[in-house]
C-alpha cells in the first residue's frame, strides 16, 4: 500500500522560493504517476503539476508554468516540487498524490493516494 507525506511548506515573501517534498512508502511507488494539487481557502482543489512513472511526461498548470518544476527520485521514493518566483496567489495547502495507472494527469479522480497537505503562504 502506497502512502505519501508532504513537507517543506512555510511562509515566504513574494519572489521567494520553496521546495516541497513528498516522501512515499510502498514498493510499487515507482510505477505510480505523481501529481501536486493545491487548495486555497474557499476554493476547489486545483491541479498544479504532474509527472508520469517513466519521467518522460510532465504537465503544469498555466499559472505556475516556468516557475515550478516537478521531479522524482524513484530510488529515494521522493517527489519534489521546486517553486520559484512565488506570488501571493500561490498561497494554498499543497497536496501530493499518486496515480496507480502511472500516468501524468490533471484529473483528481485518477489519484487514489493523497497526503495530508502542507501549507504554503506567500506574503506580499
Amino acid at each position: 500500500q502506497v502512502q505519501v507525506v508532504e513537507s517543506g511548506g512555510g511562509l515566504v515573501q513574494a519572489g521567494g522560493s520553496l521546495r516541497l517534498s513528498c516522501a512515499a512508502s510502498g514498493r510499487t511507488f515507482s510505477h505510480y504517476g505523481v501529481g501536486w494539487f493545491r487548495q486555497a481557502p474557499g476554493k476547489e482543489r486545483e491541479f498544479v503539476s504532474c509527472l508520469n512513472w517513466r519521467e518522460d511526461n510532465t504537465n503544469y498548470a498555466d499559472p505556475v508554468k516556468d516557475r515550478f518544476t516537478i521531479s522524482r527520485d524513484n530510488v529515494k521514493n521522493t517527489v519534489i516540487l521546486q517553486m520559484n518566483s512565488l506570488k501571493p496567489e500561490d498561497t494554498a495547502v499543497y497536496y501530493c498524490a499518486a496515480a496507480p495507472l502511472g500516468t501524468c494527469s490533471r484529473v483528481v479522480s485518477e489519484y487514489n493516494v493523497w497526503g495530508q497537505g502542507t501549507q504554503v503562504t506567500v506574503s506580499s
